[in-house]
């Protein structure tokens, strides 16, 4: 589906992507990254929208570089907000499938179909610019389904979304595989991207780290520095408990019954917690890892990458 040979991209003396190869068949693939890791570059050049610098791409077997017939087999929901304060979605994602070749009653027929599938049907001739952020993602993905293309590429879908529309979204993105079709999810937020059970493509510093399924990913997060929030009634002995059981970089209560464990290996800390709440008896209410967890993941792979770490002690 799509092939990227040594592909490098250069803004001058900054780079954009360097030197990703990648081999993706059809298949639900989440692209995972910090904010400016270089994402958006690399779903741009798939599209054909940024010529590489080095390199080659090919999107179903041909090069997407100037040739926009390639894109009525593909929708895109771009990260940019859009502004048409005086368009309607309706009048707004007709105009985006007649793009792809569509004549305007098919157009129109195919965005009321799209629109009714992401729940704007009450507001289709309503003017844009009285959306909220969440319906106006919603009209995105409605305009980028609409064609009933192959692949389906989102960037940063989840944005505004409010925690229906996070639900209604995965849901949606899980239909969309399960029958059988392709789609690449980029986000800089691990558990938005898993829900949706893709393969991983972790991408930082404009370069592809690595990828693999999320139990592979969350096995390398287990063996990484990890921040862990830990909800006890006991927080005090369960933290004087897990001290003397394995290395901590530090912990921080930040409730009477909450601490945050900064660690240095994940895993080591599930271990122990095991074992004092079954010798102990030290109850254990909740634990959760935070949002930056993510961050050290991408900075163990780093010094992968770098030769600082064995990638056999990681994986």
């Amino acid at each position: 589906m799509i092939k990227l040979d040594k592909v490098t991209k250069l803004y001058k003396t900054v780079i954009g992507v360097n030197e990703i190869s990648l081999d993706l068949q059809p298949g639900t693939y989440g692209l995972l990254g910090p904010n400016g890791s270089g994402k958006t570059t690399l779903i741009n050049l798939i599209l054909g929208q940024l010529n590489p610098t080095l390199g080659s791409v090919e999107l179903f077997g041909k090069n997407p570089f100037k040739r926009s017939g390639l894109l009525r087999q593909v929708g895109h929901c771009p990260a940019l907000e859009i502004s048409y304060p005086r368009v309607t979605s309706l009048q707004w994602v007709t105009y985006m499938v007649q793009m792809h070749g569509f004549g305007y009653a098919a157009a129109k027929k195919r965005a009321g179909e799209a629109l009714e599938r992401v729940k704007l049907t009450h507001v289709v001739n309503r003017p844009m610019s009285e959306y909220s952020l969440g319906m106006r993602q919603r009209a995105k993905l409605a305009q980028a389904i609409a064609h009933d293309p192959q692949l389906l590429i989102l960037d940063e879908p989840f944005n505004g979304l409010d925690p229906v529309g996070r639900f209604e979204m995965t849901e949606f993105l899980k239909d969309w595989g399960a029958n059988g079709k392709s789609l690449i999810l980029a986000s800089h937020i691990l558990h938005e991207v898993e829900a949706v059970q893709p393969s991983f493509l972790l991408i930082y510093g404009g370069r592809l780290m690595a990828s693999g399924s999320p139990e592979e990913v969350r096995r390398i997060l287990a063996n990484s520095p990890n921040t862990l929030v830990i909800k006890s009634p006991q927080v005090a002995k369960l933290a004087s408990l897990l001290s003397q059981r394995c290395a901590l970089g530090s912990i921080n209560f930040t409730a009477d019954d909450e601490m945050e464990v900064e660690t240095l290996s994940a895993n080591e800390v599930y271990r122990a917690l095991l074992e004092i709440a079954a010798k102990e008896g030290v109850p254990i209410n909740e634990l959760n890892s935070t949002d930056e967890s993510l961050q050290s993941l991408f900075a163990t792979l780093m010094k992968i990458h770098r030769g600082e770490l064995q990638k056999g002690a990681i994986l």
